[in-house]
């Protein structure tokens, strides 16, 4: 192999670049990109009822094009870059040549081992990998929020909303777990966003759902999906896109990425089967949306502690002695206690937050007159604060010392590893107190300019109303074509075509090639 392949060949190669992890890092950025362009866009679109196909893809896109612009502007260096308070970094833009073409670095992440010697957070690739991959983290964060409020939310207000959301709560839980801040230097754990990303996404979305108001009686008593393949298609795009998600935290290719991907597909899977055996076993069938809500469970559970669940294996070996009454675990290769150690975790997300979407929820008075769309709340909130907590239960001793700024162990690895259960508690404490009080302080304060809530009559319409535009050529939810209600018909190239006299004539488009 030519040596110079590795070596300072051109500018655009410095010495310290590894072109193996910055590949592998863009196309982790890329697939967890693809989980909500078009993942998200696609199962948003298919999952809720036609009237709101349009404009629930909408909110997603829109919400992929805004985050990133703040995010180059403002908010990376909020999340990533110098402290400004212990929870929140000094805001500055992230596009100068210099700054971008530099080795990636995470300031605040310094931190001093027992040794004496001092770390930081140094990926062998440029800020610009780093920039990309963290927005694609930020990005979904707000798309998995929408879906608490699909249905009803002002379009104008869910676009002020976004750059506030992220600038004032999201940045404030990444820096304090992923940038440096003070639950990062504690020791609390978050692999890869189980509390950053899935458990503020659901408490500031159930948050949302509050102040926005429910949907319209009609829509919560009958809201059928209008695509269940193309929601299957999204789903699809979601958990393929999750090897990146999980798989680029190490910001590495190196062993842990890869347990980390392993462990959150067998994870989904077992979820996923838990989720429709319970669905069979109580509702006498198998259903579809609890298919892929028990696959998101999964995914959700599985991210805090992705790479520490390799070794989770002490646990998994207690309980085989005390069934099987084993005196030597000599047998019980690495395999297999890789593989239970992520089925534990799928058995239980793909049960717990079952009974609380299916059975507490309905026993909740809040819960019932919070009007939580797609159920962000129990899939992502539920599910990532349980992940949260397994960690603090099953993080390994030695892969704990590779990564955290402090030697720290899950309690069933005994020592102090009930401090670090309640360092996971407190942690979360923390995240779904700050976006209890930002959510509901950001969506005051637009309210004072902005309704939060669609008119009647567009809530009553739909996607006409609000875009001008239906996801099918078919007219409303199969009723006739009614001018006064649909106006004028354009083409594709905003030609205008008449418009039909009565309300049974028929009405195409004409688009000339």
């Amino acid at each position: 192999m030519d040596a110079s392949a590795y070596g300072q060949i051109s500018p655009s190669v410095p010495v310290w670049l590894n072109k193996g992890d910055n590949a592998w890092q863009m196309i982790a950025a890329t697939l967890v990109a693809t989980q909500s362009m078009p993942g998200l866009v696609i199962l948003y679109a298919s999952i809720v009822k036609k009237k709101w196909a349009v404009n629930s893809a909408f909110m997603a896109l829109y919400a992929f094009a805004a985050v990133l612009i703040c995010w180059v502007l403002l908010g990376y260096r909020m999340a990533f870059g110098d402290e400004l308070l212990p929870f929140w970094g000094k805001g500055a833009p992230a596009l100068g040549q210099d700054f971008l073409t530099s080795r990636a670095r995470i300031p605040e992440s310094t931190h001093t081992h027992e040794d004496g010697t001092k770390e930081t957070v140094e990926p062998w690739y440029p800020m610009a990998t780093l920039v990309y991959f963290q927005f694609t983290f930020a990005a979904i964060t707000l798309i998995l929020l929408a879906g608490s409020v699909l249905g009803r939310m002002n379009i104008k207000a869910w676009m002020a909303f976004v750059p506030l959301w992220l600038i004032f709560s999201y940045t404030v839980g990444a820096f304090s777990l992923w940038g440096g801040g003070f639950l990062y230097q504690w020791g609390a754990i978050d692999f890869s966003g189980g509390y950053v990303i899935h458990l503020s996404s659901g408490i500031a979305g159930l948050t949302a759902a509050y102040w926005v108001g429910p949907r319209l009686k009609s829509d919560r008593e009958r809201f059928p999906p209008n695509n269940v393949l193309l929601m299957l298609a999204g789903a699809g795009l979601l958990w393929m896109g999750w090897s990146g998600f999980n798989g680029g935290a190490p910001y590495a290719a190196n062993i842990d990425a890869s347990i980390a991907i392993l462990n959150t597909n067998v994870c989904a899977a077992t979820s996923l089967l838990v989720w429709t055996s319970l669905d069979v076993i109580y509702f006498g069938k198998p259903s579809v949306i609890g298919a892929v809500q028990g696959m998101m469970t999964g995914l959700v559970c599985i991210t805090p502690g992705a790479g520490w669940c390799f070794f989770s294996g002490f646990f998994i070996t207690a309980i085989l002695e005390l069934i099987y009454v084993i005196k030597s675990t000599d047998g019980i290769n690495a395999g297999l206690v890789q593989s239970w150690a992520a089925i534990v975790m799928g058995i239980l997300s793909g049960s717990i937050p079952w009974v609380s979407m299916m059975v507490l929820h309905k026993k909740s008075a809040l819960l019932q007159k919070v009007d939580d769309t797609l159920g962000v709340f129990h899939t992502h909130a539920v599910a990532g604060l349980l992940g949260g907590l397994l960690t603090g239960l099953l993080a390994e001793p030695e892969l704990c010392a590779l990564i955290l700024p402090e030697k720290t162990r899950g309690a069933f690895y005994g020592g102090n590893g009930g401090v670090q259960f309640f360092k996971q508690m407190a942690a979360a404490s923390f995240v779904i107190s700050w976006n209890i009080v930002s959510t509901t302080l950001i969506l005051l304060f637009i309210r004072l300019f902005i309704p939060l809530r669609m008119p009647e009559e567009e809530l009553q319409i739909g996607d006409d109303a609000v875009h001008g535009e239906e996801a099918y050529a078919l007219w409303g939810d199969g009723e006739k074509y009614d001018p006064t209600k649909h106006g004028r018909v354009t083409s594709l190239f905003g030609e205008e075509n008449p418009v039909a006299r009565n309300a049974n004539d028929a009405v195409g488009v004409t688009i000339n090639l």
